[in-house]
C-alpha cells in the first residue's frame, strides 16, 4: 500500500468517525455544555497520552505568543462544539452539520476583513451560490421567524462554523509546533472555561451513557485527530477537501438510520451546491505564506513548510 493510499484510509476513517459524533452526543443524554466538558477532559487524556509516548513534550517548540494563539484557538473551538451540539436539539443532525459545513467561507471572509488577505471575485461569488444552498437547506420557513426553536438552532450552527473560522485563522498563525500538541492545549483550555457551566446534578443518573461522553473524547477527539494529521501529511489538497464530505455523507446517514430523520427534497437541492461551492474554495490557489489551518508546522523544525488544509471536523 502506497503512502497516499495509507492516507486515504486514515483520513476516511477520520471523517467517517465524526459522521458518527451526532449520535454520541444525542445518546449521551447530558446537556451541551456537560458533553463538550467531558469530551474535552476525555480528549486531554487521549492526546496527552499519545503526545508523552512520542516524546513530543520535548522541544515542543512553543513560544508565549504560539501559546496564547493556541489558547485563544482554543476558546473558539471549545464554544464551537457547545453551539453544535445545541443545534442537534433544535434541528437535526443532517441539517446541523450541512450548515456547519460552511466553515470554509467564514475562514475566506474572515481572512479578507482581520487580515487583509486577498479576497477574488470568483471567490466571492462560490460564497455566494454556498449562502444560496444553506438557505435551501436550512428549510426555514415563515412561521420560524415567529421565534422558533428550529430557526435558534440553524443560527447556533451559523455561529459554531464562524467560531470555528475564526479559531482556524488563529491557528494558521502558528508554525513550528505540531498540530497534536496545539489540539491538547485547545481541550486543555476547554476544561476551566466549562467548569462554570457544567450542571453535574443532570450527571447524577448518566448511568452506561458515560460510554458515549467517553467515546466523544477518545474516539471523536484522540483518534480522530491522530488520524488526520497522520493523513495530511500523505495527500495533495484535492484529496483532503474532497475526502472532507464523507464527514457530512455519514452524518446524514446515522441521523436517518438511527432517528428516521432526513432532510426534505427542496432542502436536498442545496447540498450539491455547497459541496461544489466549498471544493472551489478550497482548491482555489492561496498564497503560499498562508499556511492552512490546523497543520501548520509539523515539527519545531519544519516552521517554514506551507501545511496542507485541514478537513472540516466537529
Amino acid at each position: 500500500m502506497t503512502s497516499e493510499h495509507t492516507g486515504t484510509a486514515q483520513l476516511t476513517t477520520a471523517m467517517m468517525l465524526s459522521g458518527t459524533l451526532g449520535v454520541f452526543v444525542v445518546e449521551s443524554g447530558a446537556p451541551p455544555f456537560d458533553v463538550v466538558l467531558f469530551r474535552v477532559l476525555f480528549g486531554a487524556l487521549a492526546l496527552g497520552g499519545y503526545v508523552l509516548a512520542r516524546g513530543w513534550l520535548r522541544d515542543h517548540g512553543f513560544t508565549p505568543r504560539t501559546l496564547g494563539l493556541a489558547v485563544l484557538g482554543g476558546v473558539f473551538i471549545v464554544f464551537n462544539w457547545v453551539l453544535l451540539f445545541q443545534s442537534y436539539e433544535n434541528t437535526s443532525i443532517s441539517v446541523a452539520t450541512v450548515v456547519y459545513h460552511t466553515q470554509p467561507f467564514y475562514v475566506g471572509l474572515l481572512g479578507a476583513l482581520l487580515f487583509r488577505e486577498r479576497l477574488t471575485a470568483a471567490r466571492v461569488g462560490w460564497i455566494g451560490v454556498a449562502f444560496a444552498g444553506l438557505v435551501l437547506v436550512s428549510g426555514v420557513t415563515p412561521a420560524d421567524f415567529a421565534g422558533g426553536a428550529y430557526l435558534t438552532g440553524i443560527g447556533q450552527a451559523l455561529l459554531a462554523a464562524l467560531l470555528y473560522g475564526l479559531s482556524t485563522l488563529v491557528t494558521k498563525r502558528i508554525t513550528g509546533v505540531r498540530p497534536h500538541l496545539i489540539a491538547l492545549v485547545q481541550v486543555l483550555v476547554g476544561i476551566p472555561l466549562l467548569l462554570p457551566f457544567a450542571d453535574f446534578g443532570a450527571m447524577r443518573d448518566t448511568g452506561w451513557d458515560w460510554g458515549w461522553l467517553a467515546g466523544l473524547g477518545l474516539l471523536h477527539t484522540g483518534v480522530m485527530y491522530v488520524l488526520m494529521y497522520a493523513a495530511y501529511a500523505k495527500l495533495p489538497t484535492a484529496k483532503i477537501a474532497v475526502l472532507a464530505f464523507v464527514y457530512p455523507a455519514v452524518a446524514m446517514l446515522m441521523d436517518w438510520a438511527v432517528y428516521g430523520h432526513h432532510i426534505g427534497l427542496v432542502q436536498a437541492l442545496g447540498v450539491p451546491l455547497i459541496v461544489t461551492a466549498s471544493l472551489k474554495v478550497t482548491l482555489a490557489r492561496t498564497p503560499a505564506a498562508a499556511p492552512a489551518p490546523r497543520t501548520a508546522g509539523r515539527a519545531p523544525g519544519a516552521a517554514s513548510r506551507t501545511a496542507k488544509p485541514a478537513a472540516c471536523e466537529a
